[in-house]
């Protein structure tokens, strides 16, 4: 009898712990992880500056949901942000980059001033909108700011070789941007990956932040 108490109990604990067992992966899930959701606390402080600052280079209807989503990308909104390649502040700019964009937009740049958010948010914004205005070919806004973005994170070079390979060189998010012309692996799937976060991950964080793109 004894025996069959003991079993009893047995079977018992085990169903117990096997319910228990089924919620923590039915909460890890189907809960989003918290991190996905956050807009991080310094972004409300940059806010008036960055709508600013990209309504000057791109006008009034300035997508400024992008370029928030593209410094949360970036940095995280921490100004002294250094990468492990040696990008540094806001916009991640690395310094041969900076050095240009100083030399091209010197009535625009005041100095040359990585760690500032105001030099890295308007770098930022004229270095968006150069790409912008070489990337003509585009099945619409949507792709043309992917292709924009891509070129940012990974060079104009880089582009150009995966529109010659696509069939359709119009897109990015689901076409051209999936090409590998011999870039390293990880930097293939940085490059793949970076329009793609900041358009469809993070820009919807913003959204209450002005005219938003692909969503």
């Amino acid at each position: 009898m004894l025996w069959k108490v003991v079993r009893a109990i047995a079977i018992a604990l085990a169903a117990v712990l096997a319910a228990i067992a089924l919620f923590f992966l039915a909460v890890t899930m189907f809960s989003p992880p918290a991190a996905a959701a956050e807009v991080p606390r310094a972004a409300k402080h940059y806010q008036r500056q960055l709508t600013r600052e990209a309504r000057a280079v791109w006008g009034m209807d300035a997508p400024v949901p992008v370029f928030a989503g593209q410094i949360h990308q970036e940095s995280g909104w921490r100004i002294d942000a250094v990468s492990r390649v040696g990008a540094r502040g806001l916009s991640q700019f690395m310094p041969a980059t900076a050095r240009w964009i100083h030399a091209a937009y010197a009535e625009e740049l005041d100095g040359l001033e990585m760690y500032s958010p105001a030099w890295a948010i308007r770098a930022m914004a004229l270095y968006d909108r150069y790409l912008w205005d070489r990337t003509v070919l585009a099945a619409d806004e949507c792709q043309r700011m992917a292709f924009t973005l891509g070129q940012y994170n990974g060079g104009e070079r880089w582009m150009l070789k995966r529109r010659a390979l696509a069939e359709d060189p119009t897109r990015c998010l689901d076409a051209a941007c999936d090409i590998n012309p011999g870039i390293k692996a990880s930097n293939q799937r940085e490059n793949r990956e970076y329009p793609r976060r900041i358009l469809l991950r993070h820009q919807p964080l913003y959204a209450s932040w002005g005219r938003t793109l692909c969503i």
